[in-house]
């Protein structure tokens, strides 16, 4: 345990530093005097590791010391394949450099650990995308990203639904974000924006650079633009009752906010159930794909809205059969 500890520190210090005595142990879980012990053992061991005092002193590592590959554990040289993402790096025009980083990666492992690797390439693939779509051309995407790597601002030409259709807007890019097979541009112009990169009509890396929000974290944006977008979209509630047959199969026809509803079943073995829907529209096309399965209870105007649609596909189908 100590071992692995002393090798997670080096690991820190290579990645970040300074780094004080009590960051290392907020992140590796044991107290600041453990750190302490753990630093002397490293430099008793010959590794140029020193402290430097002051508001933003810390540990650092003599300037270009790097410390080998090594005392990997088998889960752990398999972990470092199951992040290889093909599809997100072919995206990013980064195919190359990953497959050769992988190749110096296997190179580098002993041979139980290098076999160990292959096997999992061989039994384990990552398919990002989303069923019956493939993937979205998105040319814009090695430009935009090539931005927020060099965190210069980027002139981008968009397509929106809302009038006007297309606009141009110069953003600070943040970061981008790979959604069921869709790639997300997040941006700042004032305010932080989600742009579809597929509807990015064209994109030109300008020379200004921005300094980016110091406590901005992509994960916790990107989560809280799921929630507000989830919010936004289920603007009320209906009541449904379903058939047996609907329950079991709400997992693959419904969305997670309306398939993970529970309800109460009522004597004649449908379930009584209470669901987020979007605006009415939305929602008869959600229920339509369930048919006899469900029956809306409320609201009327839903009720109504769906008995509508019905209807209209009775009498399609009625008109051919005279």
């Amino acid at each position: 345990m100590r071992a692995s500890r002393l090798v997670s520190i080096l690991l820190l210090l290579q990645a970040r530093q300074p780094l004080t005595a009590d960051d290392l142990a907020a992140q590796l879980e044991v107290s600041p005097r453990t750190i302490y012990r753990d630093i002397e053992s490293l430099s008793a061991a010959g590794i140029p590791v020193y402290g430097e005092p002051g508001h933003d002193g810390g540990y650092r590592l003599v300037d270009g010391y790097r410390t080998q590959l090594t005392g990997l554990t088998r889960q752990e040289a398999e972990a470092l394949f199951l992040t290889g993402l093909p599809v997100a790096a072919s995206g990013l025009g980064l195919g190359p450099v990953v497959a050769n980083t992988e190749r110096k990666l296997l190179a580098a492992l002993p041979a139980d650990l290098r076999a160990h690797a292959d096997l999992l390439r061989a039994r384990f693939h990552l398919d990002a995308s989303s069923w019956y779509h493939g993937a979205e051309v998105t040319p814009q995407l090695p430009t935009v990203s090539d931005a927020v790597w060099q965190q210069r601002r980027v002139r981008i030409r968009y397509e929106r639904w809302a009038a006007p259709h297309e606009v141009t807007r110069t953003v600070e890019p943040y970061g981008v974000v790979l959604k069921a097979g869709q790639w997300y541009l997040v941006a700042r112009s004032g305010e932080f924006r989600t742009y579809r990169v597929a509807r990015i009509v064209s994109a030109e890396v300008l020379e200004e650079s921005f300094e980016r929000v110091e406590d901005f974290e992509l994960s916790g944006y990107w989560q809280r633009y799921l929630d507000d977008f989830d919010a936004r979209r289920h603007r009320g509630e209906a009541v449904l009752r379903v058939s047996p047959e609907g329950m079991r199969l709400l997992p693959q026809l419904a969305e997670p906010a309306f398939a993970q509803s529970s309800g109460v079943v009522e004597a004649d073995g449908w379930t009584r159930v209470v669901v987020p829907v979007e605006e009415d529209s939305q929602a008869v096309h959600d229920l339509l794909r369930l048919g006899p399965l469900v029956e809306v209870v409320a609201p009327q105007q839903l009720r109504e809205r769906l008995t509508e649609a019905l209807t209209a596909t009775l009498r399609h189908y009625a008109e051919f059969s005279e």
